[in-house]
């Protein structure tokens, strides 16, 4: 059975303009795509990269002069839902919908099981025509986290082990699985696999320790500017 869909929360960064903003990301994949890809005469590239100077300007200008948090609530807590991660974590690198850095993964769940999907780009590559290992490693951290969210028991990362079973394709969807397997007092216990094609790619387990809320916002605070 899968969790209910609850209303998507809207982080104070992009309230009032979440159209304008994913439109800027989805611009920004784009190029950094094209970036990787083109195959422009050194005097279209450099007339680019004037005009995309410009641009950097204009928004820098728009900077705050110190950083913020660029997620809402904290993994764990009651009001945190997998549904909702890549709203709440809008700028995350794996599944921000307004981080151009993310492809974004698609996060679902059946209630017990957590799976992250997505067709991954050539800015993503690592060997030849394939997924980078880094980039996995990244993709399994948070669809662990959407696993413990999902048995009440969601943590910062101990370890993360991965062993890399065969090539993972760039461009063919790439499916990955996790289930929390144990509790041990504080410590979760999660196991996962990339699936791709119907063959098992990657496998994974990682080990996370839970906080309570108070210490999770004392951390929090510890990083205000």
């Amino acid at each position: 059975m899968s969790e209910p869909d609850p209303i998507a929360p809207v982080h104070p960064a992009i309230a009032e303009r979440q159209p304008e903003m994913a439109a800027l990301a989805d611009a920004v994949r784009r190029l950094v795509e094209l970036s990787v890809a083109t195959t422009a005469p050194a005097s279209d590239v450099a007339a680019a990269a004037a005009g995309l100077d410009l641009i950097a300007d204009l928004l820098g200008s728009y900077r705050p002069e110190a950083g913020a948090s660029h997620s809402m609530g904290t993994p764990g807590q009651d009001t945190f839902a997998v549904s909702t991660m890549g709203e709440r974590m809008p700028f995350d690198v794996v599944v921000g919908r307004y981080s151009p850095l993310a492809l974004p993964v698609e996060i679902t769940s059946d209630g017990r099981t957590a799976r992250g999907r997505g067709r991954f780009t050539l800015p993503y590559e690592g060997p030849p025509g394939c997924i980078h290992g880094a980039v996995i490693a990244a993709t399994f951290d948070i669809v662990f986290t959407a696993a413990n969210i999902l048995a009440g028991a969601a943590g910062p990362t101990a370890s993360l082990t991965l062993r890399y079973r065969r090539p993972t394709r760039l461009y063919e969807e790439a499916v990955f699985e996790a289930t929390v397997e144990r509790t041990e007092g504080r410590r979760t216990f999660t196991s996962g696999r990339l699936v791709q094609g119907g063959v098992v790619t990657v496998e994974a387990e990682g080990v996370f320790v839970a906080l309570d809320r108070e210490t999770t916002r004392s951390l929090a605070r510890r990083l205000e500017p």
